[in-house]
């Protein structure tokens, strides 16, 4: 029987600012990918957001970004490889230190955003962020997007790796995500988005934009919190994975 992993970034909110309908996510996704603060969230949405995945039994993962809270995160800075490490250590370990206070455990770290974008292009950052990941617990696995520099770098640091799909964005030929600010980067028709995922996990393989098949391994699928309509998005998916004969179940499980 396949099985595969569904997450969703959360934990997005801020002070009196709320992102996102995390409670109803919680519901229907396996694993959570939290952020630490740098990009959004803060310690008490971080606390309330471990605590209420660990009631649900939900896994939870490091959301680590570059410290950009105008930008959620979304705008590419220049930084060190030095810097890049720190970063991801930081956020990651305070992660980890909330789980601890709530009675959880952090399985994974998934960069967000231009980190992330970055990290799929340069060799030396994805390299940064693996030993980041190793030095603060070789345990936690890597969340990588396929067929890029984050994934060589994981396999190289001898990480522990969980390949993701998007189900919501759409991809380039090379294999990363189009540009956000490119027309139809972004999917929100929830039975559209449902049928190419099942594709994605049935096929094991990503189709572009030009209709190309590119061969991956697909160990999570994500729906981004932020999206409009991201519960009714992730509910279709996981009904239409369940249609599929495929069992929902955190990687890290």
């Amino acid at each position: 029987m396949m099985r595969v992993d569904l997450n969703c970034d959360m934990g997005e909110s801020f002070g009196a600012w709320t992102m996102g309908d995390d409670a109803a996510l919680l519901d229907v996704v396996s694993s959570a990918s939290i952020a630490c603060g740098f990009h959004a969230g803060d310690l008490d949405v971080m606390l309330a957001t471990v605590r209420a995945a660990k009631a649900k039994g939900v896994a939870i993962g490091a959301h680590p970004s570059f410290h950009d809270l105008q930008g959620f995160g979304r705008r590419r800075m220049a930084l060190t490889a030095a810097e890049i490490e720190a970063l991801v250590a930081y956020q990651t370990g305070a992660l980890m230190g909330v789980a601890a206070l709530a009675g959880h455990r952090v399985s994974h770290v998934k960069p967000h955003g231009a980190l992330s974008n970055m990290a799929c292009e340069d060799e030396a950052i994805a390299a940064a962020i693996a030993r980041a990941i190793q030095r603060v617990d070789p345990a936690l696995v890597f969340v990588v997007l396929p067929l890029t520099a984050m994934e060589r770098a994981g396999t190289k640091a001898g990480l522990k790796l969980a390949r993701e799909v998007y189900a919501d964005r759409a991809y380039a030929d090379d294999g990363t995500l189009v540009p956000r600010g490119q027309p139809g980067a972004v999917l929100h028709d929830a039975a559209e988005v449902a049928a190419r995922v099942a594709a994605m996990v049935r096929e094991q393989a990503i189709t572009t934009v030009s209709g190309r098949k590119l061969a991956v391994a697909v160990d999570t699928v994500c729906v981004h919190g932020d999206t409009p309509g991201a519960v009714a998005i992730a509910r279709a998916v996981r009904a239409g994975l369940g249609a599929d004969g495929v069992t929902v179940r955190a990687f890290a499980g």
